[in-house]
């Protein structure tokens, strides 16, 4: 038996957000001090270190839940199943449910909940949760749905990984034209065939690195001191992300058995251009070996970081020969890693 992604799905927003949309934003320091640089430079520096290019807002209507219930429906026509015969939904988010102008968080019921109600699963006994694992999440849902279907406690699995990070941003801060909207899902399943999941690694890094992604106030002082929007300490994230998820990624191939000549893909969250490029050069680098031209596909250009989307997404338009240069062909094997607020990280090692 063989533990396998049987159909995935995508939500891909069409509202594009380009860079050259942020330069009428003023942007400010964390002390609420001008930059004492252009917003083309601010930009054009951004982009650099990112290789974003645009990305994509949830038009207005839409929250989390429905994008992420749009792309489940997808995940399941593609596996051509009958959703009735799902045992467990889960919903990977960090947000939940922001709609379009407000600040408010709507998680109740749970987002899981929601997805299952538009699917119209009557069935009790599928079971619908959130997981919050940060950017990882969805990931982390994969390994979980895995481990329901490996104890006998279930068959068929709905995994989704769905966010709106444009209505938690703080326009005055550059690190806001990082963030973007998006959704994906996948069908995982017990089935006859060999290959699946191979492995996985796990782990929360929380005794000094808890707070590098937090819930903080705007760089403009004169809003409201008790609304928080997303932040980072973009620094420490790449530091911690360099080793820890190169680290993660060989720890899970080793069990996995699999030599890493192997390796076809590595689907990576799509955080920065530039850290996942040296994180796949230390991870080849463990093994005294060069990272092949490739290997590392990229949408973050044109989507942005849509959190736990990112690896779904990415996933998703590779299986439809949707990414220019791209190809998963059967028995390739591919590793998908993450890392996030939490401080998270996992990777799971897959034949396909």
């Amino acid at each position: 038996m063989g533990i396998k992604i049987t159909g995935t799905g995508s939500y891909i927003p069409k509202g594009i957000e380009k860079n050259e949309d942020f330069h009428q934003h003023e942007f400010l320091n964390t002390d609420g001090s001008k930059i004492n640089h252009p917003n083309e430079v601010i930009v054009e520096k951004f982009k650099a270190i990112t290789g974003i290019v645009e990305r994509r807002y949830a038009d207005n209507q839409l929250v989390a839940s429905d994008i992420g219930f749009l792309a489940a429906q997808k995940a399941i026509d593609d596996a051509n199943i009958n959703p009735e015969t799902i045992d467990y939904i889960i919903c990977a988010h960090n947000f939940g449910d922001v709609k379009a102008n407000t600040i408010q968080s709507d998680i109740l019921p749970c987002l899981a909940s929601r997805i299952k109600h538009r699917l119209r699963i009557k069935n009790p006994k599928c079971v619908a949760y959130d997981i919050l694992f940060g950017c990882p999440g969805w990931v982390e849902g994969v390994i979980q749905a895995q481990a329901y279907i490996k104890a006998g406690m279930a068959k068929r699995c709905l995994v989704v990984g769905a966010e709106t990070l444009s209505r938690v941003v703080d326009k005055h801060d550059r690190d806001s034209m990082i963030y973007s909207d998006g959704a994906g899902a996948s069908i995982v399943e017990a089935t006859e065939d060999d290959g699946g999941i191979l492995a996985h690694e796990s782990a929360s890094f929380t005794y000094d690195e808890a707070y590098y992604l937090f819930f903080g106030n705007s760089n403009n002082k004169d809003l409201c001191p008790d609304t928080r929007y997303i932040k980072m300490h973009g620094r420490k994230i790449y530091e911690f992300a360099l080793t820890n998820v190169a680290q993660a990624m060989k720890d899970c191939l080793e069990k996995s058995g699999v030599d890493v000549s192997e390796v076809k893909k590595v689907l990576i969250h799509q955080a920065n251009e530039k850290m996942d490029e040296a994180i796949i050069k230390r991870f080849y680098r463990l093994f005294k070996a060069k990272a092949p031209e490739g290997i590392m596909p990229m949408s973050i250009h044109k989507l942005g970081n849509s959190s736990v989307a990112t690896v779904p997404t990415l996933f998703d338009l590779i299986r439809n020969n949707k990414l220019e240069d791209h190809q998963i062909n059967k028995g390739d094997v591919i590793i998908f890693a993450s890392v996030g607020a939490g401080m998270h990280i996992n990777a799971v090692v897959y034949r396909y």
